[in-house]
C-alpha cells in the first residue's frame, strides 16, 4: 500500500515535471491533470518528460477558472483515474504544479501507514470559525453564483445584489452541512471512492457547482458524511496573506520551509532552483521525523503582515502611500509645534535649545522656504529647504524630517504666515505637541514700519488664517496634544508656560527655571490694537490688551523674610 498525488498543473510545467518524476521514481503513482488552456506543445512537452515512468498518468483536461466548479472537475477526473489504475494507492494526496516536497517520501508514506482510517482536510463551519478573508461566508452557501468573480466581476456583483433583494436562498441538500477549507488534501481510498461513487453524487454536485469557491467546500462538507476519522488540518504547507492571497516561497526561505516540519509546501517560486535542487536531491535524508506542524512559523508570518500592513512607526514607502489611513502612526517620535514664540521673544529658538537640548528650526513651512536650525539648504536624509520641493508633498517633508532625526526631539516655530497644507496633518498627529499663543502675529506689524492700511489688511488676513488653524486644533477628532494661551494671558505671567514647556522636551532633568528668553518690547501695543479698532478691525486673538497697556519684563517674585532664632 502506497500513497498517490494528484496534481493541478497549469503553468510551469518543467518544475511540474521535476516533481512528479520525484514522486514516481519513489514508488508513488501521479496522475497530472493540466489545464485544456495549456498550448498543445507545452502539453506534448510533459507527456513526453514523464513517458518513462509506467506510474503516471493523465486524465481529462477541464478549463479551470478560479472558484468555479471547474477545479472540483480537474480532482475528481484525477481522483478517478488514481483510484482506477492503481489499486495499490490507500491514500490519495492532492497537490498542485507549484508544490514541491519537503520531506523524504518514505516518511510521509510510514506517517500516513500508522494512520490508515485518518482523512486530512481542513473542514471547518463558518458558525464555528469565521476566517474568511473579504468574502462571503454563511451566503456562498445560500446564493447562487453562475457567474466567475474574476473574470465576469460586474455581473458576479450585480447577480449577488439582486439575490439579497428579492431574497433568494438555496435549499442545501439533506444531511450536508456546509464546511470550508484549504482545497489541498489527503483522503482515504475508502472515503475519496465514497464521495466519487454516492448514488447522490448528481444531487450534490448540482447544488456545489452554484457555491461560490467550491474547491474549498465540496470535499470539506461531504468528507463529513463519510469519514471515520477527519484530521481537520492539510500536510501541505500553504500560507496566506491578510488579502486572501498565497505566499510565495523563494530561495531565501529554505530554512523556514525545513523548519515546518511539513510534507508539501506550496506555492514555490519557479525559479527557486536552490529550493528545488535541496529538497528534490537523495541527499535530503530523513533528517526530521516531527509532526507536520506549520503553527511553529506562524509567528514569522505574523510578523511579516503586521510589518505589511502597519509598517514602522512613522515610515512610508510606495506600497502603502495608495492606502491612505493603514499608517502606523503618522510620525515615528515626539516633535514640538511652537506659534506665536518667535514673534514674541527675540531669541526664543536658540533659548530654547539651550534650555532642553532639543533640535529647534524656525518656520519650516515659510513661504520663502524651509528654515532649519543651521539655515543650511539640504538637511538630514537630503531634506530640500526649497518650497517648491517641500510644498509638492508638505506631509513627506515633515515625516522624513522626524523618521531622519528620530532619536533627537525636532522642534519647528508654525503660523499663519507659514503654508497652511501641513497642519491637518500635525494636528492628528499624536506624536505633536502644539504649543500656541494667540495673536502674537500682530507683534511684527505693530515693530514694522509700514503703511497703516496695510498693516491693517495683514492683520486682517493672519487673524483670519489663525482662527481657521484654531478650529483644527479645537476638533474633538484633534489628536495632538494642544496648549493654548492668548497673548495677553501669556505676557502677564510667562513664566509659567515656559516652565511646562522645560519640564515635557528637558531631557536633562527637572529644573526650575532661572533664564527666560527676552520678550520683545512691547510698550505702545495696547495702542496699536486699538488703532486697528478705529480703523474698523477687530483684532480679538490677543486677548484683553487695554488701550494704552504696557508690559513690563518678568521679574521673580521676592523671598518672604523668615527669622532665625
Amino acid at each position: 500500500m502506497t500513497v498517490g498525488f494528484v496534481m493541478m498543473c497549469h503553468d510551469a510545467l518543467h518544475r511540474a515535471a521535476e516533481v512528479a518524476d520525484h514522486w514516481a521514481a519513489r514508488g508513488c503513482p501521479v496522475v497530472i491533470h493540466v489545464d485544456r488552456r495549456v498550448s498543445r506543445a507545452d502539453y506534448a512537452g510533459l507527456v513526453t518528460a514523464l513517458a518513462h515512468r509506467d506510474n503516471v498518468r493523465f486524465c481529462a483536461r477541464h478549463a479551470c477558472d478560479w472558484g468555479t466548479w471547474s477545479l472540483v472537475a480537474a480532482s475528481q477526473s484525477g481522483a478517478e483515474v488514481m483510484l482506477r489504475a492503481f489499486p495499490e494507492v490507500r491514500h490519495v494526496y492532492l497537490a498542485s504544479g507549484s508544490c514541491l516536497p519537503l520531506r523524504p517520501v518514505d516518511e510521509l508514506k510510514r506517517y500516513l501507514a500508522d494512520r490508515p482510517r485518518t482523512d486530512f482536510i481542513e473542514s471547518v463551519t463558518t458558525q464555528d470559525v469565521p476566517w474568511t478573508v473579504g468574502g462571503l461566508d454563511r451566503e456562498r452557501f445560500t446564493l447562487r453564483f453562475p457567474f466567475s468573480w474574476k473574470r465576469h466581476r460586474r455581473l458576479f456583483d450585480g447577480y449577488v445584489r439582486l439575490q439579497r433583494a428579492v431574497g433568494f436562498k438555496r435549499r442545501i441538500p439533506k444531511g450536508v452541512t456546509p464546511h470550508m477549507g484549504s482545497q489541498w488534501w489527503c483522503l482515504t481510498r475508502q472515503t475519496l471512492s465514497a464521495i466519487l461513487e454516492d448514488p447522490k453524487r448528481g444531487v450534490y454536485e448540482r447544488y456545489f457547482r452554484r457555491v461560490w469557491i467550491p474547491d474549498e467546500s465540496y470535499y470539506q462538507s461531504l468528507v463529513r458524511l463519510y469519514s471515520q476519522k477527519v484530521e481537520s488540518r492539510s500536510l501541505t504547507l500553504s500560507k496566506f496573506d491578510f488579502q486572501g492571497k498565497p505566499h510565495i516561497f523563494y530561495d531565501d526561505h529554505l530554512q523556514l520551509l525545513r523548519r515546518s516540519d511539513c510534507f508539501v509546501a506550496r506555492k514555490i517560486w519557479p525559479r527557486a532552483d536552490r529550493l528545488y535542487l535541496t529538497f528534490l536531491s537523495d541527499t535530503l535524508g530523513e533528517q526530521n521525523r516531527a509532526e507536520p506542524n506549520p503553527g511553529k512559523i506562524d509567528r514569522i508570518f505574523a510578523k511579516a503582515i503586521d510589518r505589511r500592513t502597519r509598517g514602522r512607526a512613522g515610515l512610508y514607502n510606495s506600497s502603502r502611500y495608495p492606502r491612505p489611513g493603514w499608517e502606523n502612526g503618522k510620525t515615528c517620535a515626539p516633535y514640538s509645534v511652537f506659534e506665536g514664540f518667535r514673534d514674541l521673544f527675540d531669541d526664543f529658538e536658540t533659548w530654547l535649545q539651550r534650555a532642553t537640548g532639543a533640535r529647534v528650526h524656525g518656520h519650516l513651512f515659510a513661504p520663502e522656504g524651509a528654515e532649519f536650525h543651521d539655515r543650511g539648504k539640504v538637511y538630514a536624509g537630503a531634506l530640500p529647504a526649497d518650497a517648491a520641493l517641500r510644498d509638492y508633498n508638505p506631509k513627506a517633508f515633515l515625516t522624513n524630517l522626524i523618521w531622519n532625526t528620530r532619536g533627537e526631539r525636532q522642534c519647528f516655530q508654525f503660523g499663519p504666515r507659514d503654508r497652511q497644507a501641513a497642519a491637518a496633518f500635525f494636528c492628528d498627529d499624536p506624536n505633536a505637541t502644539v504649543t500656541v499663543i494667540t495673536g502674537a502675529w500682530a507683534v511684527p506689524l505693530f515693530r514694522s514700519n509700514r503703511n497703516f492700511g496695510d498693516l491693517r489688511k495683514e492683520a486682517a488676513r493672519l487673524q483670519q488664517i489663525e482662527t481657521k488653524h484654531l478650529d483644527l486644533l479645537r476638533r474633538i477628532s484633534t489628536k495632538a496634544r494642544v496648549r493654548l494661551w492668548s497673548m495677553a494671558d501669556f505676557v502677564e505671567a510667562p513664566m509659567e508656560p515656559l516652565q511646562s514647556i522645560i519640564d515635557e522636551i528637558g531631557h536633562r532633568g527637572q529644573r526650575r527655571l532661572t533664564e527666560a528668553p527676552q520678550m520683545a518690547d512691547l510698550d505702545g501695543f495696547g495702542q496699536f490694537l486699538q488703532n486697528l479698532k478705529n480703523q474698523g478691525m477687530q483684532p480679538y486673538l490677543m486677548g484683553d490688551f487695554p488701550s494704552g497697556h504696557e508690559v513690563e519684563a518678568p521679574s521673580p517674585k521676592p523671598r518672604r523674610p523668615y527669622l532665625v532664632k
